[in-house]
């Protein structure tokens, strides 16, 4: 048996790029909550960015939804895809609560560039062109780097402030751990079953989510605009 197909394409690709992944799931913004160092400020910044994205957010997840009823070969891919669908209306609310306790006006939200930038990706994704591999391993990247992320904050030892459990809690969690490992496994049997052409596509579009994950957290920790 390949060494890949022994440990699934998709952790071989996180092996294969750790750094990188690494840089998205232990970036300086989620040890700065684990440790108790986090600047609110960094926070209520992150909460009126992200509050955008997730509205940016699910329209993608509504396209990879109609890719997988016409694309996958297996139907319990729209019962995980909708899953994720059906949560990001409690998701919105829930960033409007927490935006309501910080004070962050989400009507004035000025969009930073690499939000903007990050939205511009989700869109193209939803083209037609985009193969329903390709946007299946992109829906697993950026839900598991905030799984892996905030679960960080959860582990035992930690400092993470009361005020902000509530918002580890929501990604962190091992339902939303198990939702994200029902990804990884439809990503890995489309990916097996892939083209080369959709295989090289894929393993970019991994790349260029840790990329995007990390210039978000960049700017949520006060980087440049």
């Amino acid at each position: 048996m390949d060494p890949v197909e022994k440990i699934g394409i998709i952790n071989s690709w996180v092996k294969k790029h750790l750094v990188l992944y690494t840089g998205a799931t232990r970036h300086s913004f989620i040890l700065s909550i684990s440790d108790g160092t986090i600047d609110f400020s960094s926070f209520k910044r992150w909460l009126g960015q992200d509050y955008i994205f997730v509205r940016e957010f699910v329209p993608f997840a509504a396209s990879v939804l109609l890719k997988a009823s016409k694309n996958s070969d297996d139907s319990s891919d729209m019962e995980v895809v909708l899953s994720a669908l059906a949560s990001l209306s409690d998701e919105i609310s829930w960033f409007k609560k927490e935006a309501a306790k910080w004070d962050v006006p989400l009507s004035n939200v000025i969009v930073h560039k690499s939000n903007q930038n990050y939205c511009r990706f989700l869109e193209s994704l939803t083209l037609p062109e985009a193969e329903y591999p390709v946007v299946i391993t992109a829906l697993w990247a950026i839900e598991t780097v905030y799984q892996e992320s905030f679960s960080h904050c959860l582990e035992d030892g930690n400092k993470t402030p009361p005020e902000l459990q509530e918002a580890c809690k929501r990604w962190g969690s091992e339902g939303f751990g198990e939702y994200c490992h029902s990804l990884q496994k439809i990503a890995n049997r489309c990916l097996e079953k892939a083209s080369d052409e959709e295989l090289k596509k894929a393993e970019v579009t991994f790349l260029r989510v840790l990329e995007l994950e990390i210039e978000f957290w960049n700017m949520s920790h006060g980087g440049p605009k």
